[in-house]
């Protein structure tokens, strides 16, 4: 079976086969650091990384290219209001945005472009759509004449006369057409500018920074790559306007084959906003969960579908997390078989289940059904060692291609089970509600609880939360990953 994902441009699942044999390009809208990256951020990121893992599985040499737009209209006001640089504004949030990438496992890209970096190619290719009649100059920019691309508005299914009549479009008296967009704007009094000759010192466009950096890194031959992902809020008008610029100066468009989207993310059931007071920094929340907890979070929800972030769902996959943690704990033996994965038969079952979830459009929730399938029903160790060590061989193969890798946290954890009335005695300890709770899900509640009130720096209610799981049996210990909890020795 082959690999089937949900293509924008033509809003069907589609086999996917790479426009090189054995080769997949990828692009990928990254972050715009002028402020702090946000759960809704690694949502996109995190199943990029997956479909990159998965693709390399399929044995393919994947080329994974992410940008960084380093300037932009917030990180210049920003720049302005606070007296610093601009770039180091976005130096430090990228700097904190990585190392959240880290935390989640993310693979580093083979190429992280800065916009700024391209200057050149950004300018080389307005030159192109200047002379091809595609862009005009005006006092303010150089902007991209809409009316000159006839498949506008295609990949968000919408047509020209209902975009004209209320779409979000970039308003100024000097265009054409409201629909038309900036390529380069001309610098403005204490703004960072390039020289643009003839048309003048300025800056580029957001737009114009992507499918230049594609075309320098996936697209020399000017044929296309094969996919081209972000969020779901970038069809439009990011998405439209970079095929709209791209595709008249291609021999062979479109310029992306597939265009794959994720979903949103709302917090609450709601849109994550400041204002809402439900924003949340990336950095803080991944110092109150831990990371692969809320990458198991991503994987059990369709990479699609509108996913709803709340205190309890993360609190659920941490628990999932945890019996694919006891199940490996329980395979784990110091000697090992020494077996090839795939020579053992017993293994292979699982490699053409999880393949059948994943060929179905990435469909990461029937991967983890599969795997909570196989671990319901492992081999004991001393009784059947061969098996057991390719049942353990497989999760060591296929839990790294989910992004989730095993490491010496999950073997330190002990096995040992908490009683039967755990909740009801913390619920005792502390005054507080956890009716219906299964005793592990009470610790990850009180362990939540703890990381939010050490963030807050409310160490005395960190002190008492932690002291009443220590009266019922729990430790804890902090790492630099998280909190991790034990059963303590009787």
């Amino acid at each position: 079976m082959a690999l089937k994902l949900y293509n924008t441009r033509t809003r069907t699942v589609e086999a996917f086969a790479p426009l090189r044999e054995g080769e997949v390009r990828i692009y990928v809208c990254g972050l715009t650091p002028s402020a702090q990256a946000h759960l809704g951020h690694a949502r996109s990121f995190l199943f990029f990384d997956v479909l990159r893992r998965y693709l390399a599985h399929r044995g393919y040499r994947v080329t994974h290219v992410q940008n960084v737009t380093d300037i932009d209209d917030r990180s210049i006001k920003a720049g302005i209001e606070t007296g610093r640089d601009y770039h180091a504004i976005v130096e430090h949030f990228y700097a904190e945005f990585k190392e959240s990438m880290r935390k989640l496992g993310i693979l580093e890209y083979d190429f992280e472009p800065y916009a700024t970096k391209y200057i050149d190619e950004i300018q080389q290719m307005i030159r192109e759509l200047v002379e091809n009649g595609h862009a005009y100059v005006t006092r303010d920019g150089v902007y991209y004449r809409v009316s000159t691309f006839q498949r506008y508005g295609r990949l968000a299914n919408r047509n020209v006369a209902d975009l004209e009549a209320g779409a979000r479009v970039e308003v100024d008296e000097n265009k054409e057409d409201p629909l038309d967009f900036a390529l380069w704007k001309f610098a403005k009094p204490g703004e960072p500018r390039w020289p643009f000759e003839p048309y003048g010192d300025g800056r580029p466009g957001w737009h114009i920074e992507c499918s230049a950096m594609a075309r320098a890194l996936l697209d020399p031959p000017g044929v296309g790559f094969d996919i081209h992902g972000g969020g779901a809020d970038l069809i439009f008008p990011h998405h439209e306007n970079e095929i709209a610029q791209s595709e008249p100066l291609m021999a062979q468009p479109p310029m992306a084959n597939f265009w794959v989207h994720g979903g949103l993310l709302l917090f609450d059931n709601r849109k994550m906003a400041k204002s809402l007071g439900n924003f949340e920094p990336l950095i803080d929340l991944l110092q109150r969960h831990d990371p692969q907890a809320i990458r198991w979070l991503f994987l059990q929800t369709g990479y699609r579908k509108v996913m709803n972030f709340t205190e309890g769902s993360i609190t659920a996959a941490a628990l999932g997390l945890s019996r694919i943690k006891a199940a490996y704990r329980s395979l784990c033996r110091p000697e090992r078989s020494g077996q090839s994965r795939r020579s053992v038969v017993e293994g292979r079952s699982i490699d053409e289940k999880l393949e059948a979830a994943l060929d179905d459009d990435m469909n990461t929730a029937a991967a983890l059904a599969v795997l909570f399938e196989f671990v319901a029903d492992l081999p004991d160790p001393d009784a059947d060692p061969t098996r057991a060590a390719a049942a353990l061989d497989a999760l060591d193969y296929w839990l790294p291609i989910l992004g989730i890798e095993p490491n010496a946290s999950w073997l330190a954890e002990p096995a040992a089970e908490l009683p039967a009335d755990f909740t009801q005695r913390l619920q005792s300890a502390l005054s507080m509600n956890l009716d219906g709770m299964m005793p592990p899900e009470a610790v990850e509640r009180v362990v939540a609880l703890r990381a939010q009130a050490r963030l807050e720096k409310n160490w005395g209610e960190s002190d008492r939360l932690r002291d009443a799981l220590a009266r019922c049996g729990v430790e804890l210990k902090d790492g630099k990953e998280g909190t991790t909890w034990r059963v303590a020795s009787s």
